[in-house]
C-alpha cells in the first residue's frame, strides 16, 4: 500500500487515507458486526458519502477483504517479519507471543487484527487467499515448536496442538484484556508467556525424596 490506490472509476485515493478508511470500516464492524454494519453507516463515519465509498471498493465484502488483507500486511510487518530470523526456537516462540499479545491490545489498528479471526463470510478464492496467508504463520508456529521439542527447551508435545492452543490463548485477548483495567499490557505478556510456557517446560525424571 505504498502507492495511490486506485478506485473502480481511476481515480486515485491517497494510500493514507485509505488505509484510514479500512481502520474507520474495521471498527465499525467491531462495533456492530459484519451484518450491523452497513455502508452508509461507514460512509458517514469515513466523511464520505455512499456513492463516494463504493467509488474506491466494489462492494461489502470486498471492504471486508481489503480489510483483512491489510490485516495481513500489517501482521506480517510487526510480528512475523521481527520473529522468523530468531535462531533459538523458545525466544523466537517466546518474542512471537509479546508482539502478537501486543498488537491485538496496544497498537491503534488492533481493530484490525480482530477482523482477521472473522472471516465466515468470506467465499471461493478470497477466503482460500486469506487463509494461505494465514498458514503461513501456523506453518511458522509448527515449526518452531517442533525445533524447540528436539533440542529438549520443551518436552514432547504434538506441534499442532501447541501451535493451535498458543493461537487460541492469543486470539481470545481481545474478548475480556480491558486496557484500563488492573492487569497491564506488560503484565499481561509476562503473565501470558508465564503461563503458556512453563507448562511447556521439561519434565524431572527425578522421583521425590520418600517415594
Amino acid at each position: 500500500m505504498n502507492q495511490a490506490v486506485q478506485g473502480r472509476e481511476g481515480v486515485e485515493l491517497a494510500p493514507n487515507r485509505y488505509r484510514e478508511i479500512l481502520e474507520i470500516a474495521a471498527r465499525m464492524i467491531c462495533e456492530k458486526g459484519y451484518e450491523g454494519a452497513s455502508i452508509q453507516q461507514i460512509a458517514q463515519a469515513c466523511g464520505l458519502t455512499k456513492a463516494g465509498l463504493y467509488y474506491h471498493i466494489q462492494s461489502k465484502e470486498h471492504l471486508l477483504v481489503e480489510i483483512m488483507h491489510y490485516g495481513m500486511d500489517l501482521f506480517e510487518e510487526r510480528v512475523l517479519s521481527q520473529v522468523e530470523s530468531i535462531p533459538d526456537p523458545l525466544e523466537r516462540l517466546r518474542t512471537a507471543m509479546a508482539k502478537n499479545v501486543l498488537m491485538v491490545t496496544s497498537d491503534r489498528t488492533k481493530e484490525i487484527t480482530i477482523i482477521l479471526h472473522e472471516h465466515a463470510t468470506l467465499t471461493g478464492d478470497e477466503l482460500d487467499r486469506i487463509n494461505t496467508r494465514k498458514k503461513r504463520y501456523v506453518r511458522f508456529l509448527e515449526r518452531s515448536f517442533s525445533e524447540a521439542i528436539a533440542t529438549g527447551q520443551i518436552r514432547r508435545v504434538d506441534p499442532k496442538v501447541a501451535t493451535f492452543a498458543f493461537l487460541g490463548a492469543v486470539n481470545w485477548i481481545y474478548k475480556w484484556f480491558q486496557p484500563d483495567g488492573h492487569i497491564s499490557e506488560e503484565q499481561l505478556v509476562r503473565g501470558m508467556q508465564d503461563v503458556f510456557f512453563g507448562g511447556l517446560e521439561p519434565r524431572s525424571s527425578a522421583k521425590p525424596e520418600g517415594s
